[in-house]
């Protein structure tokens, strides 16, 4: 089994990164075209969208990732306001530790942290459920998605596994066969498969489809490097970049850099409308959003 250091993850995303990266088109989004500054967060990893209330969760590590009992999720309206910075904060019994990837399946929001996983009620923030992942000794959980299948994915960047939950089961379902330690996951439906960002140096895109269990080829991005979080859009993926502060749009084996972000992006969130993207940045205790173009 393939192993990084949980260190050295955390040393990449908290060290501010420089300003000025080459490699962005002309045409590039830049700082000075960002629409709302969210400011007044602590280490903010990641951010979902909640389309029926119709605001932004963020993830905020706010100190240690790893187990201080600190970490919180904070309630964003639409247009940035801080609605309330510590909504979600897990139980006396399991508080957040690091809360990091984000997603919504029915009425619980569930969030991934250091020991397990988290089911919050999205409206009253009250902690519903917690599901222990101690006995998998996990590396660095990351990144959650809901598969086709009504299953929970989970990514554990740290042991380089993807993990799957499903009736109060856990079991693995990829480790060796991933070439890369996985990031983010998203369910992307062009390619009908879990698609899982790569850390560390690589650039190829890898995909798994719960149906089959097989593992497909989904694209190659040219540049860039410690990929971070992906979402669906206009039939291609959106793509944070931290290793050139970026953010990638790919199709059809295109590339393009959208966004040259300030500072190494972690994991971007996108709004119903497809058109707003909430870029977070652990070092600079800061959520931009930005509006995209059209490449419909």
């Amino acid at each position: 089994m393939k192993r990084i250091n949980l260190f050295s993850i955390m040393l990449l995303m908290l060290i501010p990164a420089q300003a000025v990266i080459a490699g962005a088109t002309d045409d590039a989004q830049g700082i000075n075209d960002r629409i709302a500054v969210i400011e007044g967060l602590a280490g903010p990893e990641a951010v979902h969208w909640d389309a029926e209330q119709e605001i932004w969760f963020v993830s905020n590590f706010n100190g240690d990732a790893s187990g201080d009992a600190n970490g919180f999720v904070s309630k964003v309206a639409s247009d940035g306001e801080i609605l309330e910075r510590e909504f979600m904060t897990g139980s006396d019994q399991h508080p957040l530790h690091g809360p990091r990837g984000m997603r919504i399946a029915g009425e619980r929001l569930w969030v991934a942290d250091a020991d397990g996983l988290h089911a919050f009620d999205r409206r009253s923030g009250k902690q519903l459920e917690f599901i222990d992942f101690s006995a998998f000794e996990p590396g660095f959980l990351n990144d959650v998605e809901i598969g086709p299948d009504g299953a929970i994915y989970l990514t554990d960047t740290g042991n380089a596994r993807l993990f799957r939950i499903a009736d109060g089961e856990i079991t693995i379902v990829a480790d060796e066969e991933l070439a890369s330690p996985p990031n983010g996951v998203v369910w992307d439906p062009v390619h009908e498969a879990l698609v899982l960002a790569p850390w560390g140096g690589g650039l190829e895109f890898l995909g798994y489809r719960p149906s089959s269990g097989e593992f497909v080829d989904i694209t190659t991005l040219p540049a860039g490097g410690n990929m971070d979080g992906l979402e669906p859009w206009q039939g291609g993926l959106l793509v944070a970049s931290q290793h050139d502060q970026a953010i990638w749009y790919v199709r059809d084996g295109e590339a393009e850099i959208l966004i040259q972000t300030p500072g190494r992006p972690a994991d971007i969130g996108l709004d119903a409308s497809g058109r707003r993207l909430a870029v977070p940045y652990i070092a600079l205790d800061r959520v931009d959003l930005w509006e995209l173009p059209d490449r419909s």
